[in-house]
């Protein structure tokens, strides 16, 4: 389908659709307006409290025209309540929050893979009743929409696992936009300098402010974590078997195998690799983040200072778990946070934990 200034269709009115919020569980964007004020005594939103509608000025789009799609977050209940920031664009879009297809194909989401602090009260957004709030979203800064043809839009947080610890913090989900979009190469992030250069093959941007010696120690201790972690995998008896099976189900040779890729690669990355430790990120919420297609720079946020160098979520181990997200190495996802939720999807779903970043962080921080 063509999309050119002859063909295309001037289409200037609105198109808008929208659905209330899903049942409770467990920025980049161009922001429309600003987040309301923290409003006292909010409980976490349950069904039907939130009304979530997509809107976007036109529905046929040249190559040349940026696909901006406003959200909006309207509640429509007689109480304050709270919805997780990161679920929503409050703070630009911090993950795969949109379901966008492409006649019926999947369109890849290209933006950030963060890993996530755990949840403190500023990590909430409130709305009071009868509030709404609007933020408009570049997706073609996020989504590969290199495809000409009629795209379905969807914002839909439902599909992502509860994050762990959050209190019963809401999904949402709105009705599907459609869009006549013609396609256009994708433009990620710009790429940056190398940085400062040391030792191992380990470079560093933005981290004046921080101790070289605690970022050359977290480098040192996951290049030791990583190579720890690939003798073990190498093991064809696996001792302890509880390393493997506790995060990745019942041992079997496509889920021995696919970790024991994922680890050689992420060995051989450390080791022969220039990586780049980058700590532009403030995000208080976050340990890090990185763009799985821009191997091997990884942004360490606020949350990750104040991990210990070794143990659960540490600084070793939260480098391991970004490593596991690059394409390149394996091209992990985050379906399960932390270690209560990864041990259940190890029992539920071992497809999914072998393709699951947190898994191979805790096999790797094992001891």
């Amino acid at each position: 389908m063509s999309l050119s200034a002859c063909g295309r269709l001037n289409r200037w009115m609105s198109a808008v659709v929208s659905v209330g919020l899903l049942g409770a569980c467990g920025g980049w964007g161009e922001q429309g307006g600003e987040a309301p004020a923290l409003v006292e005594g909010a409980r976490d939103a349950v069904a039907g409290d939130v009304v979530v509608t997509l809107s976007v000025p036109r529905v046929s789009l040249a190559a040349s025209e940026a696909v901006r799609v406003t959200v909006t977050l309207a509640n429509v209940s007689s109480d304050a309540v709270r919805l997780l920031k990161r679920r929503t664009p409050v703070d630009g879009l911090r993950g795969d929050l949109f379901v966008v297809t492409v006649d019926g194909a999947r369109a890849q989401y290209k933006g950030r893979l963060y890993k996530w602090a755990p949840t403190q009260e500023t990590a909430y957004l409130r709305l009071g009743s009868g509030e709404s709030v609007s933020y408009t979203v570049d997706l073609d800064s996020f989504y590969d929409l290199s495809r000409t043809g009629r795209y379905s839009i969807r914002y839909d947080s439902a599909w992502h696992p509860a994050d762990e610890g959050t209190g019963g913090a809401s999904q949402l989900r709105s009705d599907n936009l459609s869009i006549d979009i013609e396609g256009r190469p994708f433009v990620g992030p710009g790429a940056r300098d190398s940085g400062t250069v040391t030792a191992q093959e380990l470079s560093t941007e933005g981290c004046t402010e921080r101790p070289a010696s605690t970022l050359s120690t977290a480098y040192s201790t996951a290049r030791s974590m990583a190579n720890d972690a690939y003798v073990y995998m190498l093991d064809p008896n696996l001792i302890p078997v509880p390393r493997f099976t506790t995060w990745f189900g019942t041992v079997n040779t496509a889920s021995v195998n696919a970790v024991r890729s994922h680890f050689t690669a992420i060995k051989s990355a450390f080791d022969s690799k220039q990586v780049v430790i980058d700590c532009t990120c403030t995000d208080d919420d976050a340990y890090s983040y990185v763009y799985p297609d821009r191997p091997y720079r990884i942004f360490v946020c606020n949350g990750f200072w104040a991990r210990p160098m070794t143990g659960t979520d540490s600084m070793g181990g939260i480098l391991i778990h970004e490593m596991s997200h690059f394409t390149v190495l394996g091209g992990t996802n985050d379906w399960a946070f932390g270690q209560s939720d990864c041990k259940k999807l190890a029992t539920a779903n071992p497809a999914l934990a072998r393709d699951n970043a947190d898994s191979h962080e805790y096999l790797a921080e094992w001891r």
